[in-house]
């Protein structure tokens, strides 16, 4: 026989340990060399790829999305849309054919925001954009003028001495920075949620701060804040972007800067609102006791619509859980849709869905949740067990043609509410969408409709539906 008769022979035989064999990994990294099954079977696989053109081609979600944000709008806990958000939420899953729907109470305090003005008095009068903190004490009636301490950062007010601001407006001006992956906002964030107990121990009489935002509009970003138990509450504000400029601005010229500052937000502390939970289910076909939980919060802050904080998230999850209802059998597994409540003021539809979820943690097999992100997932975070990781990698290898990679590292956590879950055991998912500019809208009036692009949702779509199906149908246990 000629040589080359033989390369084709050559070629299969130096192929077949690549296709009989494939090279697992232990936690510490070393080679096991334990040979794993596929945790889907070829016609898995093909409704798994069925599934995702289904969801690329479906403007469901999006749909969702819209119907949200037109018929409810804005869905603050206690609010009357918090409450229609619910009815909605209840009326398009069963409307969408899940097999159980049901809400569960969730309770807390009510917090008004009332009004917000503020200006530059002096040496350079100028009406500035502000936007109470969620959970703010408002000012008294006549409002409070008092000159501007100024600091470009957190640090620099917690150095700042006691006593040192009394009588004062402190003033952090510190610019967030834009990430891909948002993680510029962690830096942020800390003098919105702790900055006015620290000017308040300085004697401060209230706090402003640069908006958490990476945009130059002139809109301020709200959100939540806290106040140290038995400390004394001051009033905090965030300007936006360009106000807090031309605050630096005057600042900078040396001379006393006065600022003016009314509010009329508050706690109602007496008060007790309700919302729910809203829950829905594809019962598994064979283990409906094994839970996918799939989820995103359905409350949003009382400014914009709540499109893409967290409307999105919402369209995502339910559309996903619809596009696998219509196959002509239930996956293995139940895959369970959670729209949290009040996860805004403080992740409380999660900690009450710990509560009454608590004997039931160890019957939840896989998560992810949708709470960032504008355009298309780009990456795969996980946090599971070692045979769990083989099959993750093989999900992957599917979702690789939409442009998600695996990250190296496996101890991620779910998103907001579900990180609640991930702590209590759940393994998790966390799946990384390009978040560039996810913060120049964020909490804000220009949280609305527009700024979700379709096409893009229905990657991010196809990406959760994919990620569902295969958690319910695998016979793989993802803590091992």
């Amino acid at each position: 026989m000629h040589k080359n008769a033989l390369q084709p022979f050559t070629k299969l035989i130096a192929f077949l340990p690549l296709f009989f064999v494939s090279v697992n990994y232990a936690h510490d990294g070393s080679v096991d060399n334990t040979v794993s099954p596929k945790a889907l079977n070829f016609q898995e696989v093909k409704q798994l790829n069925s599934l995702k053109q289904t969801a690329l081609s479906s403007t469901l979600s999006y749909d969702l999305v819209e119907s949200l944000t037109t018929q409810v709008g804005p869905r603050m806990m206690g609010t009357p849309g918090d409450k229609l958000s619910v009815e909605w939420a209840v009326n398009k899953m069963n409307a969408l054919g899940f097999d159980k729907v049901w809400t569960e109470e969730v309770s807390g305090p009510q917090w008004v925001r009332g009004e917000a003005q503020a200006r530059i008095v002096a040496p350079y009068p100028h009406n500035v954009v502000a936007l109470a903190l969620g959970g703010s004490v408002g000012t008294s009636d006549k409002g409070i003028t008092a000159d501007v301490a100024h600091f470009k950062t957190l640090a620099d007010l917690q150095a700042a001495k006691k006593g040192s601001l009394t009588g004062k407006i402190a003033f952090v001006s510190y610019r967030m920075d834009r990430h891909i992956d948002g993680n510029g906002y962690g830096k942020a964030v800390g003098t919105r949620v702790t900055g006015a107990n620290i000017a308040a121990e300085k004697g401060a009489v209230a706090l402003i701060m640069r908006s958490v935002g990476t945009d130059n509009n002139r809109t301020a970003h709200t959100g939540v804040m806290r106040y140290k138990e038995g400390g004394k509450k001051i009033p905090a504000a965030a300007l936006s972007n360009p106000d807090a400029d031309l605050l630096v601005n005057q600042l900078n010229r040396g001379k006393p800067v006065s600022f003016y500052l009314k509010m009329t937000s508050r706690m109602n502390n007496k008060a007790t609102v309700k919302s729910a939970n809203v829950i829905g289910e594809i019962t598994g076909s064979e283990l409906p006791k094994e839970i996918v939980a799939i989820g995103a919060h359905l409350d949003s802050w009382d400014v914009g619509t709540g499109a893409i904080d967290d409307g999105m998230g919402v369209g995502m999850v339910m559309a996903a859980a619809h596009h696998i209802s219509l196959l002509d059998k239930r996956p293995k597994r139940t895959i369970r849709v959670i729209l949290f409540a009040a996860e805004e003021v403080g992740l409380l539809g999660a900690k009450q869905y710990m509560v009454d979820h608590k004997d039931e943690m160890k019957h939840h097999v896989l998560g992810a949740e949708w709470d960032f992100g504008l355009g298309r997932i780009y990456e795969m975070k996980t946090g599971v067990g070692a045979q769990g990781l083989n099959a993750v990698r093989e999900l992957a290898q599917h979702l690789a043609p939409l442009g998600v990679s695996l990250a190296p590292m496996n101890n991620a956590r779910a998103q907001s509410d579900m990180s609640l879950l991930s702590d209590a055991g759940m393994p998790s998912i966390n799946f990384s969408p390009d978040g560039s500019r996810y913060f120049d809208y964020h909490h804000t009036e220009n949280d609305t409709l527009d700024k979700v692009n379709a096409e893009d949702l229905k990657q991010n779509t196809a990406v959760y539906t994919m990620f569902a199906f295969f958690a319910a149908q695998a016979a793989v246990d993802f803590r091992d």
